[in-house]
């Protein structure tokens, strides 16, 4: 049983989350997140997240807040949808900082700001318009595993990347769908829309897509990417 199998319903997470706003940045159900964490406010978010119940929401900052990567402050606009995930492993090191990573669980609909006196930003969450993201495996037979492979290999080969095919070919659908999204080195916009795809057939799909985008303007020699 996984770290993150307990978690069975939206009835078993909080309606409440402390938040993590970080662009670029996604968590997908059954996939991992691993994190650097160095500002005092994520640090106290961590302190008080390990004190608890280890559940953090992972969100973007939505475009109008700017482009620092953590914007300052606890009032700038957010995305609409995030992620919880679990801390399911932490290491600190001398100087302070936090390495975790974090278990995804479902995504949720960010709702308003609760009133808080920490450093980082609580927010309601409602994770009922994502209640299939607990079922594990949802939508696994519906991707097209071979073509999502196949722009798997010409990605890397086009970029000179290798990669562990033995785990490839061992991770289930879904765990390779959503590691691939979390990894993928796309943009802001890019990342949430792999975040919010409707169901997992759709994410593979536009992952697929963003590949061979990405593979067709070098081909032109524009020399552009979606990077």
């Amino acid at each position: 049983m996984g770290l993150t199998d307990r978690y069975r319903t939206p009835a078993d997470l909080p309606d409440r989350l402390p938040l993590f706003p970080l662009r670029g940045a996604i968590l997908l159900p059954r996939a991992s997140l691993s994190l650097n964490v160095f500002e005092p406010r994520y640090l106290a978010l961590v302190d008080a997240a390990l004190g608890s119940d280890r559940l953090i929401g992972i969100v973007q900052p939505s475009p109008e807040s700017g482009l620092a990567e953590s914007p300052l402050g606890k009032n700038f606009p957010l995305r609409d949808v995030g992620c919880a995930g679990r801390i399911v492993g932490f290491t600190e090191s001398e100087d302070g900082r936090m390495a975790i990573t974090l278990a995804g669980i479902a995504r949720f609909v960010r709702g308003k700001d609760l009133p808080s006196e920490d450093p980082y930003r609580v927010c309601a969450v409602d994770f009922a318009p994502y209640a299939d993201d607990f079922v594990p495996g949802h939508g696994e037979e519906e991707v097209d595993r071979p073509r999502l492979i196949a722009a798997l290999r010409s990605y890397l080969k086009a970029n000179g990347l290798n990669a562990d095919w033995e785990r490839i070919n061992s991770a289930t659908t879904e765990r390779l769908v959503n590691a691939l999204a979390i990894l993928s080195p796309y943009g802001p916009e890019e990342k949430q829309c792999l975040l919010e795809a409707k169901d997992l057939c759709a994410r593979a799909d536009a992952l697929v897509a963003l590949a061979e985008m990405e593979l067709a303007t070098r081909d032109d020699g524009s020399g552009t990417t979606l990077q």
